[in-house]
C-alpha cells in the first residue's frame, strides 16, 4: 500500500485531543502505513478515525486480504509506556514539531521526544562521524560542540559511540538533541547510559519509532534523515569509506543541506570519508568560523543564556587500581585513539583516565609488536602499512 510520489510535507493540520492523538498514532503503526500513505490518508479522509475506518476497504481493493489495522491495545500500550518514560508526542502541523522537518519530503508525521528542550528554540548543526573515534576526533568534535553551543546553536547528533558521544557531552550546557534509531526510552549502546539519562533532564531525545523498540540495524538510515533534516548544516568529523556517517552526508546534500567535512591524514582510514566528501565538494572544516563562513546569514540572532565553558572540563583523577578488564581492553582503546598523526603521551592519559605507568607499559608492548612507532618529544602515532 506504501506508494511513493505522493508524499505531503504539509499534511492537513493534525488534532490536538489525546483522542485524535491515539487515533493518529493507531493509522501510522498500522501494517503497511508509511509516511506517504499516512499522508495520503489523512488527505483523503480529512481524519486519523475516518482514515482507519477505510482502511480495510482500501486494503481489499489493493488486493490485501484479511487486513487488520493496528490493534487498539498495541496502541494503548505504548502511550502509557510514553508516559511512564516522560515522553511526549510531537504532530507535524502542530507548534511544538521541529519545524526544520517541514522542508524534507518525507518528513515524520509523528515524533516521540523526552526532554525540556523545544526543537524551534535555537537552530541546529550536526556533528557526526566515525565510531571509532580517534584522540584528536574527539578534541576537534569537542571544540566544535563548544564553540557552535556559544555561537547560538543546538549540536544534533545520533547518541553513537565516538564522534556522537563527544558532541552530545560537550554541547550538554548550551543544548544538544540526540536523534535515536529505537524508541526513546531505549538505551543504545549501552555505555550511553548516564549520557542519555542527561539529554532527556536537559537537551532532546527524538524518535519516529514506538516506545520500548530496540534498534535494528535497517533503523538507522532512517533516523539519519531526520538528524540532517533537523539541522542547517551537517558537519562530518571523522568516517570511514564506507559508513552510516556518509549515509548522513548523502541525505543532508538530498535535503538542501550544506555538508562540511573536517580533513585528516590520508593515511587513516577513519578520514577516507571526509576526504571523500571534500574531493567531491564538500566543505573543508578547520574550525567553527569556517561553519560561520558557509552559513553567513544564517547565523542566530541571539545567543542563548547558557554559555559553554571556555576550555575542556579537566580530566578525572586516575583511579588507584583498574579493574583487571578495564587493564585488558587499555591497549585497544590507545590504538582507538592513536592515528598516523603523532599524538602526545600525556595526551593519551588525560583521554582514557589511565594511570601514567599503565599508559607507559602498554605503549612499550605496542611498539615492540610493531602496531605503533614513537617519535620524538614523547610523541605516539599508529606504523604505516
Amino acid at each position: 500500500m506504501e506508494t511513493s510520489g505522493i508524499s505531503s510535507s504539509h499534511p492537513p493540520l493534525p488534532p490536538i485531543s489525546e483522542e485524535d492523538l491515539f487515533f493518529c498514532l493507531r493509522l501510522l503503526r498500522s501494517r503497511r502505513v508509511g509516511v506517504a500513505t499516512y499522508n495520503r490518508l489523512l488527505s483523503e479522509h480529512g481524519s486519523a478515525r475516518a482514515a482507519l475506518q477505510a482502511l480495510p476497504e482500501i486494503a481489499r481493493e489493493a488486493g490485501v486480504k484479511k487486513y487488520q489495522i493496528c490493534p487498539e491495545g498495541v496502541v494503548i500500550a505504548e502511550m502509557k509506556a510514553a508516559r511512564r518514560a516522560g515522553a511526549r508526542l510531537l504532530v507535524q502541523g502542530t507548534p511544538d514539531y521541529p519545524e526544520a522537518l517541514d522542508d524534507i519530503d518525507d518528513a515524520p508525521p509523528l515524533l516521540w521526544a523526552r526532554g525540556p528542550l523545544d526543537p524551534n528554540a535555537q537552530p541546529q548543526i550536526a556533528l557526526v562521524g566515525s565510531r571509532n573515534a580517534s584522540s584528536l576526533g574527539r578534541r576537534m568534535t569537542r571544540k566544535l560542540a563548544q564553540d557552535l553551543g556559544s555561537a547560538g546553536f543546538a549540536v544534533t547528533s545520533g547518541l553513537a559511540r565516538g564522534i556522537d558521544t563527544m558532541a552530545h557531552e560537550a554541547a550538554l550546557p548550551t543544548g544538544t538533541v540526540a536523534v535515536v534509531a529505537g524508541g526513546v526510552d531505549v538505551t543504545y549502546p549501552p555505555e550511553n547510559a548516564a549520557l542519555m539519562d542527561k539529554i532527556a533532564a536537559e537537551g532532546l531525545i527524538l524518535s519516529e519509532m514506538p516506545i520500548g523498540l530496540q534498534p535494528q540495524s535497517r533503523h538507522f538510515p532512517r533516523r539519519n534523515r531526520i538528524i540532517s533534516g533537523l539541522s542547517r548544516a551537517v558537519v562530518v568529523v571523522e568516517a570511514a569509506a564506507r559508513s552510516g556517517t556518509l549515509i548522513t552526508a548523502e541525505m543532508a546534500l538530498d535535503q538542501g543541506r550544506d555538508v562540511l567535512a573536517v580533513p585528516g591524514h590520508p593515511f587513516d582510514a577513519r578520514v577516507a570519508g571526509c576526504l571523500r566528501l571534500i574531493r567531491d565538494g564538500a566543505t573543508l572544516i578547520r574550525g567553527a568560523d569556517d561553519i560561520f563562513e558557509v552559513l553567513g546569514a544564517n547565523l542566530p540572532e541571539t545567543r542563548p543564556m547558557r554559555a559553554a565553558p571556555a576550555s575542556p572540563p579537566p580530566a578525572a583523577a586516575p583511579p588507584a587500581a583498574r579493574e583487571l578488564a578495564q587493564v585488558a581492553e587499555l591497549p585497544q582503546l590507545v590504538l582507538e585513539r592513536l592515528a598516523p598523526t603523532p599524538l602526545p603521551e600525556d595526551q593519551l592519559i588525560r583521554d582514557t583516565g589511565a594511570h601514567p605507568d599503565q599508559i607507559s607499559s602498554v605503549l612499550v608492548e605496542l611498539e615492540l609488536e610493531g602496531l605503533i612507532e614513537r617519535q620524538q618529544g614523547g610523541f605516539f602515532a599508529l606504523r604505516e602499512g
